[in-house]
């Protein structure tokens, strides 16, 4: 008796977390867009306490970046996602290692910023084909 009172009425399922619509491969684009920003801006200045708290913030948006890729990566992305596109997981390795301390997070290079930007243009590519599918 008790067990059927607690029953569900209703199932619902989705793929991700909730009804899609809430994830968005922008959120790390814009945040890489920073890093990028920041790491020109500490190259033209040579104040000390400014170079100090361009490194504090790049730092804090490059964590960003990681933060929005692996919830794309654990949350929105499934198995037939890998399945139709095998790429994916090195993708994210890939995007998530240039935002941290072996890329965004460990250097000024806006070499190493414009190479995540890519990775994550990548990504968004494949999100939007398959939000389309």
């Amino acid at each position: 008796m008790l067990a059927r009172l607690l029953r569900p009425r209703h199932v619902a399922s989705a793929h991700c977390d909730l009804p899609c619509g809430v994830y968005d491969p922008a959120q790390a684009r814009i945040e890489a867009e920073s890093v990028k920003a920041i790491m020109e801006k500490y190259a033209a200045n040579e104040d000390p306490v400014f170079r100090s708290r361009a490194l504090t913030i790049k730092e804090e948006r490059a964590e960003l970046v990681k933060h929005h890729l692996w919830v794309l990566w654990t949350d929105y992305f499934k198995p037939p996602h890998l399945e139709a596109y095998p790429q994916l997981h090195q993708l994210f390795w890939d995007a998530t290692k240039l935002a941290g301390a072996a890329g965004a997070k460990g250097t000024v290079d806006v070499v190493k910023a414009e190479e995540l930007l890519g990775k994550i243009e990548e990504i968004s590519k494949i999100f939007w084909e398959t939000k389309a599918a």
